[in-house]
């Protein structure tokens, strides 16, 4: 087995419910900022707008004002209409620069969150191998959709919210100092105290907010694992549906009582603060018949109306500044687990100055490779010298956990080389820059993955462009034409999930293909027949035996039978080189090799490895003229015995022709 490797762990930020720390909250407020600075014409636009319209709305006190002091006392009706239009008119004005800051806020906010899925995925494109086979995919899908889902509301509006009520809180202070300053200071009394609350309120739904999110990462996890094709099967075979589903209660449970705990954290303290503004008329009220009482001068009825009407026009857009607060603390949690993402590591980068290669020879050479996954698991590969000329082919195998995949996963530069180099063409492929790596190796492994879409759509993967006549040429070179041909829709025929409709051959061919459109100068066989029957290898070794000449092969086999024609065998055991050379030399040195070869052979001659076998070589004969003759058949099939190892010799490599 593989060295297992570290686990990948969130950062402390993450971890802790309150977020970063003090000292670090200025700086992820001006990365937060930063955000939006590719947009600052268009915001600069919602900020005159905002200020317009707050400067429109603060007039509509004033005219009501002359409407109660001066209009209606005095009988004036021409001056009356025009006060009444004019309060229409600023009410028409102020929705329409409302609609039109709404509009442009709105799309900033969406353009600056598709910025950031756009960064986010960019970021996990660039991250090695080992982050993905150490992170759970609906972790990974649960930052992407959930956090940057979560703070829509905080990016799309938050900007314009700040700029409109802070804004219209300045003009309704001005314009109240200037109809009664007494008045005003008895208004804003208990604002610092609002203050205080909502920034408690604020510190506790971040600390709930990061905990939801980390449960909902949770749940998308289980859900991805046990709903897809793999996890349905092996819930149902183990019989495990039941439990599944009561755990996935039991998590769904978890974030009912966070989401309750959201919802209603602060609710209380928040609802005071209503309840104080909505009494605040009455108290205005109050404090000016009291001031009458006691021989103070007098305000006009309309001073009065006016007064509290600016003073709503305060309390409302304060509150919502309060409430912004409260909401830009609480989107503090999501950006701290989005930018975790963005701040990771990124270890295989490209030079500033790579080596471009147009078409490459095919040159592979492992010069003193030594690999580890971690300081603590020791090293994989210790000193592998490996050369593989253009167009020669490499066969590399050994018992399980020797590091023969792990050797084929630095050809591609998966991984890194901690120590020596691996060389392309001589070009260290740390200096080849990303295009012409992929252009130059393709990598067909035992773990086929095929995307649900169309069987052309699969293939063209590979080569965007390529025409439905290559497509074919590459599907008959891996011996699957003929069965995509008989598919009702054909080429058209979904896959299904990871490739369900196909068996486990017809998936492999079908990544063959693949490879085969891509036209590399080098191939990477990771195990890539595994999962083929007799017959089917057969046919797949004959395809890529024509598609090998004249191209570097490296083979990974667990199977010796796919590798006896290899110009070079390399034996790995404990991650260094055994032993070297081609199978008729490693069977005469009687060493590992020989030792791997006969292990086979006793397996192949099991009972019941026989009767598959038997079985195996009926097919093949099937498929010849003749084959079938009667003197080796019975009413159940061949005879007793008739089934004989060598007999397969020359229909190609099987699993017993070793």
């Amino acid at each position: 087995m593989r060295p297992k490797e570290p686990e990948w762990t969130p950062s402390k930020e993450s971890l802790d419910p309150g977020g970063p720390a003090p000292a670090e909250r200025p700086r992820e407020l001006r990365r937060i900022v930063g955000l939006f600075r590719p947009y600052r014409g268009r915001l600069a636009v919602v900020g005159l707008l905002v200020a317009a319209s707050s400067l429109v709305g603060v007039a509509s006190p004033f005219l009501l004002k002359a409407i109660l002091d001066i209009a209606i006392p005095q009988g004036r009706t021409g001056l009356l209409s025009l006060l009444a239009l004019g309060m229409i008119v600023t009410a028409v004005v102020t929705s329409v620069f409302g609609v039109l800051q709404t509009l442009i806020s709105t799309t900033v906010g969406q353009r600056v969150m598709h910025d950031l899925r756009t960064a986010v995925y960019a970021q996990l494109q660039r991250m090695p191998l080992a982050f993905f086979t150490r992170t759970r995919t609906g972790e990974v899908q649960s930052r992407i959709a959930n956090d940057i889902g979560g703070m829509q509301a905080t990016v799309t509006s938050t900007a314009t919210s700040l700029v409109s009520n802070a804004t219209a809180v300045i003009a309704s202070v001005v314009a109240m100092l200037a109809l009664d300053w007494r008045l005003t200071i008895v208004s804003l009394l208990l604002l610092p105290v609002f203050v205080w609350i909502s920034r408690r309120v604020g510190r506790e739904r971040k600390r709930i907010t990061a905990q939801r999110q980390r449960q909902m990462a949770t749940m998308a996890a289980t859900v991805t694992e046990s709903l897809s094709v793999s996890g349905i099967l092996l819930g149902r075979t183990m019989g495990r549906a039941d439990s599944l589903t009561k755990s996935f209660a039991e998590e769904s449970e978890q974030l009912v009582d966070l989401e309750v705990r959201s919802s209603m954290a602060g609710r209380w303290r928040m609802s005071t603060i209503g309840i104080v503004m909505a009494a605040m008329p009455a108290l205005i009220y109050w404090a000016a018949g009291m001031a009458m009482q006691t021989g103070a001068p007098s305000l006009s009825v309309g001073t009065l109306v006016a007064f509290v009407s600016l003073q709503q026009g305060l309390f409302r857009p304060a509150v919502s500044l309060l409430s912004t607060g409260v909401q830009i603390q609480t989107s503090l949690a999501l950006f701290a687990r989005i930018f975790e993402y963005l701040d990771l590591p990124v270890d295989i980068t490209e030079r500033e100055d790579p080596v471009r290669l147009d078409r490459a020879k095919g040159e592979v050479r492992l010069e003193d490779v030594h690999f580890e996954y971690d300081a603590k698991s020791g090293p994989t590969l210790t000193g592998i010298d490996i050369t593989v000329p253009a167009g020669g082919s490499l066969a590399v195998v050994g018992p399980t956990g020797s590091g023969k995949s792990t050797l084929s996963y630095l050809v591609p530069r998966l991984y890194d080389v901690t120590g020596g180099r691996v060389a392309l063409d001589g070009v260290d492929v740390r200096d080849l820059d990303f295009d012409s790596l992929a252009r130059s190796i393709g990598v067909v492994s035992q773990e086929t993955y095929l995307f649900h879409a169309s069987v052309a759509d699969n293939l063209r993967f590979a080569k965007p462009d390529a025409t439905d006549e290559e497509i074919v040429e590459a599907a008959r070179a891996a011996q699957i034409h003929e069965h995509i041909a008989s598919l009702p829709d054909g080429y058209d025929t979904l896959v299904g999930e990871r490739g369900y409709r196909f068996s486990g051959g017809e998936k492999q061919r079908l990544a063959i293909a693949r490879t085969i459109l891509r036209d590399p100068p080098v191939l990477i066989l990771d195990e890539a027949t595994s999962a083929l029957d007799t017959r089917t290898e057969h046919a797949v070794q004959r395809a890529i035996d024509n598609l090998s000449q004249g191209r570097t092969t490296i083979t990974i086999a667990h199977r010796l039978s796919t590798v006896r024609d290899a110009d070079q065998i390399v034996v790995l055991d404990g991650g260094r080189i055994a032993e070297r050379g081609t199978h008729e030399e490693l069977l005469e040195a009687d060493g590992r090799y020989a030792a791997l070869v006969r292990r086979d052979r006793e397996t192949a001659l099991k009972p019941e490895t026989a009767l598959k076998a038997e079985l195996a070589l009926k097919a093949e004969l099937a498929l010849k003229p003749g084959g079938l003759a009667p003197e080796n058949l019975t009413s159940d099939g061949l005879k007793p015995g008739g089934f004989k190892p060598e007999a397969l010799r020359g229909a190609g490599p099987t699993p017993v022709n070793v």
